[in-house]
């Protein structure tokens, strides 16, 4: 296949394109706002221009779109910017499919449109979203992105589209950490630390996992919603736990707002029945490698 990267320069988008070495009968094209330019398949071109289209080589035969504004905090700071970048962005690649003919397109969504009141009970695939119950401007703009997909799907249902809802991405990296590596980070470097509620709770997920995700939904047909998440429930005890037992050190851990824990359970259930996804690596392993990468980077 040839395939078409938005946002080859993000945490996500680098480690996808290093994955997909190990599959060379992909021909890997791409773009971002800044490009390394050693790289001919990948250009520059700003996915909030109406012209996006034609940064596009021709006979592609997916879209992989994960260009976005990401952090909720910009997304509200910049609201304009969020969603000229988020949704016309999103428009815009759903046109260049059309004009290009490009039989799929996957969407790289978030497990963040499901509300907190909703998803601290669990919520799957086939949970009915109430969009007036999110509070996140980031969830808005990726749930209104979902909702043009489907309408072209709808529309025009000779196309392909697959609506990935990433869990929380963690990995190795030195910025825009998730709680996996702040906290990490933080018990490596001080002797006490203050966490919310030791019960507080997410399905947290390796970036290669969630690569590997990705490259498996290539295969999907027709209209697709798929929760990648992680294999079970991580509270903040287990990740702190562990984070002492890799690092060999025990730290004072304060615990600030034991009563009221953040629990987000999102269920993968399509992940694993339409995917045949199963994530390969645990939190152990994942701080194990996340260790090392921070000896030779920080």
């Amino acid at each position: 296949m040839n395939i078409f990267i938005t946002g080859v320069n993000s945490f996500v988008g680098k480690n996808l394109i290093n994955q997909f070495k190990q599959y060379p009968k992909h021909k890997i094209y791409g773009c971002d706002l800044i490009i390394n330019k050693k790289n001919k398949n990948f250009v520059k071109a700003d996915i909030r221009s109406k012209n996006f289209y034609k940064k596009i080589p021709k006979k592609i035969d997916a879209i992989i779109h994960l260009a976005a504004i990401s952090r909720d905090k910009d997304c509200s700071e910049d609201l304009i910017n969020c969603y000229l970048t988020n949704i016309i962005g999103t428009l815009n690649v759903i046109e260049a499919a059309k004009k290009l003919n490009i039989p799929k397109i996957i969407f790289a969504s978030t497990e963040w449109v499901y509300p907190d009141i909703m998803a601290r009970k669990k919520v799957d695939e086939n949970t009915k979203i109430d969009f007036s119950l999110l509070k996140s401007e980031y969830a808005k703009s990726k749930l209104i992105s979902e909702m043009h997909l489907k309408d072209f799907y709808n529309s025009n249902n000779v196309f392909d589209i697959s609506i990935l809802r990433f869990g929380i991405i963690y990995g190795e990296r030195t910025s825009n950490w998730s709680a996996v590596e702040a906290i990490f980070n933080n018990i490596k470097k001080q002797n006490s630390i203050s966490v919310g509620s030791f019960e507080t709770s997410r399905r947290f997920i390796h970036v290669s996992d969630i690569c590997e995700g990705i490259i498996k939904s290539l295969s999907l047909k027709n209209l697709s919603i798929i929760n990648l998440q992680g294999s079970k429930l991580i509270t903040l005890k287990n990740l702190t736990n562990i984070s002492q037992e890799i690092l060999k050190k025990k730290v004072s851990i304060k615990e600030v707002n034991k009563s009221n824990p953040s629990i987000r359970n999102v269920i993968a259930n399509q992940s694993y029945k339409k995917l045949n996804f199963n994530p390969k690596i645990s939190l152990k392993i994942g701080l194990k490698k996340l260790s090392i990468f921070l000896k030779k980077t920080i």
